[in-house]
This record gives C-alpha cells, sequence and structure tokens, in this order.
C-alpha cells in the first residue's frame, strides 16, 4: 500500500506524472525511497521518516535540458546516488532538534488561540453581565483536564458611579498549579479579557479589572479580528509613571515584585518614569497628602 502522502497524491491528481503536485518516487535515488513534488519547472525531493511520518524537504531544484543538463534536478540526483554524497541530504541530529523546536512553539500557539478562542466565547455570554466557564485542555493531550476559568461580567450603576468588573477564577490541577504552563495560560486569559497589565488586582487565584461600562462588549469586536487573524493578542505595558512609596521601590526594581500605586494600579517598576507621562489620579493624592 502507498505511503499516505501518495496515496493522497494519487486520489487528487491521479497518476498523470505530468500534472503539477504529483508525487511519486525519484528513479534515480537507490539508497533510500525519495519522493518527488512538482511545481511547474520546480521539483522537490521528500524524504519521510519511517519513524515518526515526518516529510522531510531535503532537496529542490529545476528540471531542465531535457535531463541532460548538468544542473537538472534529476540529473544532480543521479549524479549524488552514485557517488554515494546522497546520504548528506538526509536530515542531521540539528535538524531534528530544530524541528522539534518549531513543533513545540506551534503546539503552543496553536494552543494559545485556542484559549483566546474559549475567551471570545466566554466574553460574548457575560459580556452584559453573568458568569461563564469554560475548561482548557493540556496542549499535548486535548482530552485531559488542565485547568477551568470561571469568568463573572458584573456592572455596577450607581448615581455618579458606572462601572463594569470583570473577575477571572481559576482552578489549575495540582500538578499544574506551580507550572510555567499553568502561568501562560493564566495570563493568556487574562490578555485576551484585558490586555492593560497594570489594570488586574490579584488576590490568590482570582483576578480582577474594573473599567467603563461597555468595554468588555468593544473588547469582543477586538478580540475577534485577531482571532480571525490566526494572531496572539498581546498585552500592554504600564503607560504612566505612578507615584508609590520610595521604600517599595528599590527592591522590587531589582527582583521584580509589583508595588501599588497610589491611584490603585499595581505594577513592576522597571521602566524609566521620567519618559512617560505622569498619571492624573496619582498626582492629584499626592498633592493632597497633608504636608
Amino acid at each position: 500500500m502507498p505511503h499516505p502522502i501518495v496515496q493522497k497524491a494519487r486520489e487528487s491528481f491521479g497518476d498523470d506524472p505530468k500534472h503539477d503536485n504529483y508525487v511519486g518516487p525519484v528513479k534515480s535515488c537507490t539508497r533510500f525511497t525519495l519522493l518527488e513534488i512538482k511545481s511547474g519547472q520546480w521539483r522537490g525531493g521528500v524524504w519521510i521518516d519511517s519513524g515518526t511520518g515526518t516529510c522531510w524537504l531535503v532537496a529542490a531544484g529545476l528540471a531542465k535540458g531535457g535531463h541532460q543538463d548538468r544542473d537538472d534536478f534529476y540529473e544532480r540526483a543521479e549524479r549524488t546516488d552514485k557517488s554515494g554524497e546522497i546520504d548528506k541530504w538526509l536530515p542531521l541530529d540539528a535538524d531534528r532538534r530544530q524541528l522539534k523546536r518549531e513543533t513545540a512553539a506551534r503546539l503552543l500557539t496553536d494552543w494559545e488561540l485556542e484559549i483566546q478562542r474559549l475567551v471570545l466565547e466566554a466574553l460574548r455570554t457575560v459580556a452584559d453581565g453573568g458568569t461563564a466557564a469554560f475548561i482548557v485542555p493540556h496542549p499535548k493531550d486535548p482530552a485531559g483536564r488542565f485547568a477551568k476559568f470561571r469568568v463573572a461580567v458584573e456592572q455596577v450603576r450607581e448615581p455618579g458611579f458606572e462601572r463594569e468588573e470583570t473577575v477571572v477564577e481559576i482552578d489549575l490541577e495540582n500538578e499544574f498549579r506551580t507550572s510555567n504552563l499553568g502561568w501562560q495560560a493564566t495570563m493568556r486569559v487574562l490578555i485576551s479579557i484585558s490586555p492593560l497589565e497594570t489594570s488586574w488586582d490579584r488576590f490568590g487565584d482570582t483576578y480582577s479589572t474594573i473599567d467603563e461600562v461597555g468595554s468588555q462588549a468593544l473588547r469582543i469586536d477586538q478580540l475577534q479580528k485577531i482571532t480571525d487573524d490566526g494572531l496572539i493578542a498581546q498585552s500592554s505595558p504600564n503607560d504612566k509613571a505612578h507615584y508609590t512609596h520610595r521604600r517599595n521601590l528599590a527592591l522590587s526594581s531589582v527582583v521584580g515584585r509589583g508595588v501599588r500605586s497610589m491611584c490603585g494600579v499595581y505594577f513592576v517598576p522597571y521602566q524609566d518614569h521620567g519618559s512617560l507621562p505622569k498619571c492624573s489620579v496619582c498626582e492629584e493624592r499626592y498633592h493632597n497628602l497633608p504636608k
């Protein structure tokens, strides 16, 4: 039975070797099975790792000169096969390590996009108020339970005060509670809801943020566009210079510990405050302190 990649090509294009993208063996390669892929005048040589099923593009070139030209793809493959040099076309250990890194990066990106989609669905449910919960699977085991997130939105409307509070409760499986993967999932949920880093307050495994009424409805439109484009939402760092007690600054700057500002924002002081505009709320409260 032919390899699945060969079978798929034959089902799609038939056995006509003149058809673009036709996949079949390169007959001049005798030391291992090399499948050819055609696209116009271009030819590619694909080797399939029988152990992993990974398809490697190990050679590429042009079909030229009626296969008599020295640089012709088939001529070069035959010449290299006879000399034994064709074995050098196969992937090295460094290539396999790079593939593992790229595969891991792709799995994590796909996983974060899936979390982003789950957040988007939850926000659609609770944008006007309410609670929604969703399960986040493990990136390598979609059937396994990794964490449960609960998102609640409450709109507070009082005379002179209208705000929208969003609360996120996190329930990670025990083995992931202190893992980098658990933190990555947490950050992806929070950034998807509100990308401003300084907007979130934390108490244990519960995070909350307060914004203007309708902010989540607006965020849904933003998140939908990002997700449709296959992009990961990015966080927004602190964009204002805040006031806090001087005794908090030195150690926090060194160890990356967050501090509370006079306006209530929780931030890590790692930026040059002189280059940022001052927080108007902090400045007002500072000047109103007893002298």
